[in-house]
């Protein structure tokens, strides 16, 4: 068959087929019966020949439309379910988080399969970046500070400290670390301001102008992929290197970890706080955090 398909004749076909009249027919497809009948009337002359037979009983199917009708009505149904789907997709609810690229690999995206199985019908996008990202495309950020963002709310979420590691095969070779003031005899690999060796050899009550060399990084991934290499002693947050001291990639230089003064943030605009799909996240967000708080305590 050639041309458009012919699918209110083919829509009555299947109806009058399955209900067995006309008239239940026009009630399924919200017409009247001769618009019914009239369309039937079509396919049948597009087709050479009847799909149904008439008498003084009503209407039934004739051998060749009993034939076809199960494949008819089958293609109905398909369709049917098809725009189900559809619908479906368009009733699901997108949530875009936008955080730190560190934070992402490290802490979320690993955890973030339980969220989408305990809230299948939303749909977490990712974008992972160092800036505040426009919140007119944006749901709610994760973001490293003191919490004071203009025109946003947001509340903790949790307050890494910074670990002083380095590869285990440096250790080896160098120099027995006892003492803070040890890890000066070793190349220091410092964040992207150079401030964080300094200010944790100051809290252990070290001022040494060695703390501020060495090469710095303006990203923790890059920091803790020196530190793994081997080129030196770094300060990373421990949420950053859980991962890497299980393996063994990484080992504690000393046991010495320093809060730091910021600390992970949720925020979003004042509008989208407590919308569900936000509020289900911020619940699920702060069940992950006393859940790695509780196994890190161990048993009491």
């Amino acid at each position: 068959m050639t041309g458009p398909l012919p699918l209110l004749g083919l829509r009555a076909y299947a109806e009058i087929g399955r209900r067995g009249s006309v008239k239940a027919a026009a009630e399924a497809m919200g017409v009247t019966p001769s618009a019914v009948s009239q369309q039937l009337k079509l396919l049948e002359q597009r087709l050479g020949l009847a799909l149904f037979a008439r008498d003084r009983r009503g209407i039934r199917l004739t051998g060749a439309g009993a034939r076809a009708h199960p494949l008819v009505q089958r293609g109905f149904d398909q369709l049917a379910e098809a725009l189900e789907l559809l619908a479906a997709e368009g009733r699901r609810e997108t949530l875009t988080v936008s955080t730190a690229p560190a934070f992402a690999a490290s802490w979320l995206v690993p955890r973030l399969g339980r969220f989408t199985a305990r809230h299948p019908d939303i749909e977490v996008r990712v974008e992972a970046t160092t800036a505040l990202s426009d919140l007119g495309r944006v749901d709610v950020v994760l973001r490293h500070g003191l919490g004071r963002w203009p025109g946003l709310e947001s509340e903790p979420l949790l307050a890494p400290r910074l670990l002083p590691v380095a590869s285990p095969e440096l250790l080896r070779r160098g120099p027995a670390i006892t003492e803070p003031a040890d890890c000066l005899a070793y190349p220091l690999l410092q964040d992207g301001d150079r401030a964080d060796w300094r200010l944790w050899l100051a809290a252990q009550g070290i001022e040494d102008p060695r703390a501020e060399r060495g090469p710095a990084f303006d990203s923790d991934l890059l920091l803790v992929r020196a530190a793994i290499a081997g080129q030196g002693l770094a300060l990373i947050r421990d949420l950053y290197v859980e991962e890497e001291i299980a393996a063994g990639r990484l080992v504690l230089a000393l046991d010495r970890p320093w809060p730091t003064r910021f600390a992970y943030y949720v925020a979003a605009r004042p509008a989208m706080w407590r919308t569900p799909k936000l509020a289900a996240f911020r619940a699920w967000l702060a069940e992950e955090v006393r859940g790695a708080e509780d196994g890190a305590a161990g048993p009491g």
